[in-house]
């Protein structure tokens, strides 16, 4: 394994966790030497880019081309950075299959390192891992649509057979076609309520128990749509609550899927914004305009 670091003493840390791996280590370089020693150290499959430690500019300025070099032989990354550099490195790498450890202790820089190994040797483990997170996903994104849709066409035929019960002769297709009307704005605080409901849920009952970071990182970034605001990637993983690794795990996810998109900051080019696609946007609209016919809590 190839180990980029901003000096010899933080790359001592990484050959520590390695050697709790037991990985072998062939070498440390600085961030500057990182892109020509990758392309010319082809056989390595693994480079570990340790970027605590270094500051913005070296990262911004190297990282790019460290990447490229990486992913032209084919090599297996793992990138590591404090919880203050998650908007610089959600803004440099692209979500991709790299191995991405936020604020990580020993055991889990470790395990990476492990895992890395073996998918470097079989890349079932990966794929069966990812297949598992896109299911997952696939299967929240047509439960939205399936909720929104039934609490519809639940909330049309109430309001035809109460027309029936009072006496009402109609046609049948004017009673099925009330006509076009413009859905009801939506407050984002009771968008709000509902993410502080599910925090205070976690509080009183427990932490850990009822994970759901995918649906709430869309109700944050669908209450930040509607208050036309702007959300960072740090922001985003603080609103997952779940640990930053997680949470940057199921972002590259949900942009895969479809539900999510980068925006990058026209002023800066080491942060970007996470928004809702506008397929998601009306997903979202349609299943919150449901439960309100319904009289039914956002949850």
């Amino acid at each position: 394994m190839l180990v980029v670091a901003a000096n010899d003493f933080v790359g001592s840390r990484v050959l520590a966790d390695a050697e709790i791996a037991n990985v072998r280590m062939c070498g440390c370089v600085t961030w500057s030497q990182a892109a020509s020693r990758i392309a010319a150290q082809a056989n390595e499959p693994i480079v570990f880019l340790e970027m605590g430690g270094a500051p913005d500019h070296v990262i911004a300025d190297a990282l790019p081309a460290t990447l490229d070099a990486a992913r032209a032989g084919g090599n297996r990354l793992i990138v590591a950075f404090d919880a203050s550099q998650i908007d610089l490195a959600a803004a440099l790498i692209p979500p991709q299959d790299e191995i991405l450890l936020c604020d990580a202790t020993p055991a889990e820089r470790a395990a990476a390192m492990a895992l890395a190994v073996a998918e470097a040797a079989d890349h079932r483990l990966n794929e069966r891992l990812r297949d598992n997170d896109t299911a997952r996903l696939a299967r929240l994104n047509e439960e939205v649509a399936r909720i929104a849709d039934v609490l519809s066409r639940l909330s049309h035929r109430g309001s035809v057979d109460g027309m029936l019960a009072r006496g009402y002769v109609s046609d049948r297709r004017q009673g099925f076609d009330a006509g076009v009307t413009a859905p009801a704005p939506i407050d984002p605080s009771t968008i709000r309520q509902a993410i502080r409901a599910r925090r205070l849920r976690d509080r009183i009952v427990g932490e850990g128990l009822f994970e759901d970071p995918a649906w709430d990182m869309l109700l944050d970034l669908f209450a930040a749509h509607l208050e036309r605001a702007q959300v960072s990637v740090s922001s985003l993983c603080i609103a997952a609550a779940v640990a930053p690794t997680t949470a940057l795990r199921w972002i590259g996810r949900m942009t895969q899927a479809g539900l999510i998109e980068r925006h990058p900051d026209p002023f800066d080019k080491r942060r970007v914004f996470m928004a809702l696609t506008a397929d998601a946007q009306a997903k979202m609209r349609s299943y919150v305009a449901a439960l309100t016919a319904q009289g039914l809590p956002v949850v």
